[in-house]
């Protein structure tokens, strides 16, 4: 199994970043020690010739890290039928439980790696550099957390074992049964759908005013937004979207939706979402590197592009989520949970 084309890519794909990212830690280490931008000095010029070369490679390492999450999860899909008892992903997940620390780690890992890539293009576009001790200290604290990924990957892959009788999501994601998972499959749908909602006009009036004003505030407040409504939807899938894509009130599965039988509805679904609360948490977060005179213009800049491709994504997700609940036949409420 572990020669699976998908396995193989994972495997041998992060394994080259932790060792790109640990030959730049060593020079992280040399930048927090030695930077001085305003030096001429020989050293300070061989920083900077290895920093740009640094940054250039693992910006690209970084984008496979962020890519390689929805990989991770179509590896999934594909060698769940090598398992007897698993109809989707879940089963891949259930046959050996480090897989669910794997995928929590790897979304850690997908936002963790897209901050430092936007953190880098904005350093990028400052003549003096001023994050350059910020995004090299960050690169220190990302090195271990991808070492703890390839290990988790390592440690899951390695030991499933095809003759072993796993669960379907079935016994996972239900009503009736106990656990988080299933205590989230029994929420009532009604209440999620108002949270649902609300938080989504929420996040739309709150980029329409910072669209118009400047106040820090508003930034903030957007992005936490963002960051509550990524939890809200994760639930909601499981609460009631899932039910309208299937048409069935039982079925509360978030990784069913990936599959042929549902017209891989759930890729476009979680872009939308990931993408966007990407997006959304970039204004507040990077509200106080306007401390930085270089910095304050292209910050101002870009903040209206990560607002307009936070609503962008989330409206696809939105859109999609709800396009079976207002044209699908199948119809909830006719039923006693609701």
């Amino acid at each position: 199994m572990i020669l699976h084309p998908g396995i193989m890519a994972l495997l041998g794909g992060t394994g080259l970043v932790l060792l790109m990212m640990l030959y730049a830690s060593s020079l992280a280490i040399k930048i927090l020690r030695r930077w001085d931008f305003y030096s001429c000095s020989e050293e300070q010029l061989q920083l900077e010739r290895k920093t740009f070369l640094v940054s250039t490679i693992v910006n690209y390492a970084l984008g496979f890290q962020v890519l390689s999450l929805f990989l991770f999860i179509y590896t999934l899909e594909e060698i769940h039928p090598l398992f007897v008892g698993a109809m989707c992903a879940t089963g891949s997940l259930n046959a050996n439980p480090i897989g669910w620390s794997a995928l929590y780690v790897k979304i850690l890992v997908f936002f963790a790696a897209a901050l430092w890539i936007a953190l880098n293009y904005l350093d990028g576009r400052a003549e003096d550099s001023p994050l350059i001790k910020l995004k090299y200290s960050y690169l220190l604290l990302l090195t271990p957390l991808i070492g703890g990924e390839l290990y988790l990957q390592i440690s899951y892959f390695y030991q499933l074992d095809p003759e072993i009788i796993t669960s379907c999501c079935g016994s996972l994601f239900s009503a009736d049964g106990s656990g988080v998972a299933a205590d989230l499959a029994g929420l009532a749908p009604g209440r999620m759908m108002l949270l649902f909602y609300g938080l989504a006009a929420l996040l739309a009036g709150l980029a329409w005013l910072c669209w118009k004003k400047t106040a820090p505030w508003l930034r903030y407040s957007f992005s936490l937004a963002g960051a509550i409504f990524f939890v809200a939807a994760l639930i909601s899938v499981i609460s009631f979207i899932s039910l309208y894509i299937y048409e069935l009130p039982t079925h509360h599965c978030p990784f069913d939706l990936l599959q042929k039988n549902y017209g891989f509805i759930g890729y476009p679904l979680y872009v939308g979402l990931f993408v966007g609360t990407l997006f959304s948490i970039l204004p507040g977060l990077f509200q106080p590197l306007k401390k930085y005179p270089s910095l304050i213009f292209e910050i101002e800049r870009l903040e209206k592009k990560w607002l307009l491709t936070a609503l962008i994504f989330f409206v696809l997700f939105v859109l999609i989520a709800s396009w079976p609940i207002v044209f699908g036949h199948f119809r909830l409420m006719n039923f006693a949970r609701f």
